[in-house]
């Protein structure tokens, strides 16, 4: 088994996240990263949420996990900000599962990882890619709020491990910053059903965000 790109799927995600999200500011990346969870039918979602982080991300993630019948797993630093992420979740109409702890702990649990999103600007980001155990169907990764400075500096091959390829990253200028990568594990390859895939560029005319969907 390996992931395959639906671009059907991904529609849907990202038309459910605008309109779960369109009283809400920053939406966007929301958009954005709910289409790629969904598109690629991904099974384990996680992501990590800390205090005064962007809510519109966790409901994208929710939106797609919903469309694929996947677990939408969200990864908090202590037992405050799982109570303040659970009571803003619950304003939107969705409750993901909520995990807190150290990276070491929490990683531990969680097998099959194939969607992870981490925040660039918080300093464990690294460790928290470092300690996952990715999906033997390959696995996408992404950094938010991740500068061009940040893309440029940080190394994807220096956080995966020897069973993991890089098959390629991309930087997107996104909200403030995506750092993608596609990751192939155990020999497996990302597929797109055999179609030629490209990248479509959409410029939000409220926000003038630039968003980038691969179709």
């Amino acid at each position: 088994m390996k992931l395959v790109w639906s671009p059907e799927t991904a529609s849907k995600a990202y038309i459910d996240t605008v309109k779960s999200c369109q009283i809400l500011q920053e939406s966007s990346v929301a958009e954005l990263v709910s289409a790629m969870a969904a598109g690629w039918n991904t099974k384990l979602i996680v992501e990590t949420w800390s205090e005064n982080g962007v809510i519109t991300t966790s409901i994208g993630l929710a939106v797609a996990s919903k469309q694929t019948s996947g677990r939408h797993v969200c990864i908090v630093p202590d037992e405050k900000s799982r109570s303040n992420y659970l009571e803003l979740m619950s304003k939107s109409g969705f409750l993901p599962e909520v995990i807190s702890g150290e990276p070491e702990e929490v990683m531990a649990g969680l097998t099959g990882i194939d969607f992870m999103l981490v925040d660039s600007r918080k300093m464990d980001f690294a460790r928290f890619l470092r300690l996952a155990k990715l999906s033997n169907r390959g696995a996408v990764l992404i950094c938010k709020n991740a500068s061009s400075k940040t893309a440029s500096s940080f190394g994807w091959r220096g956080v995966l491990d020897a069973g993991s390829r890089l098959v390629r990253s991309v930087f997107l200028p996104v909200g403030k910053g995506l750092d993608v990568a596609y990751v192939a594990t155990s020999g497996g390859t990302l597929s797109s059903s055999g179609k030629e895939s490209r990248w479509i560029k959409h410029v939000d005319r409220r926000s003038g965000d630039v968003l980038v969907i691969r179709k």
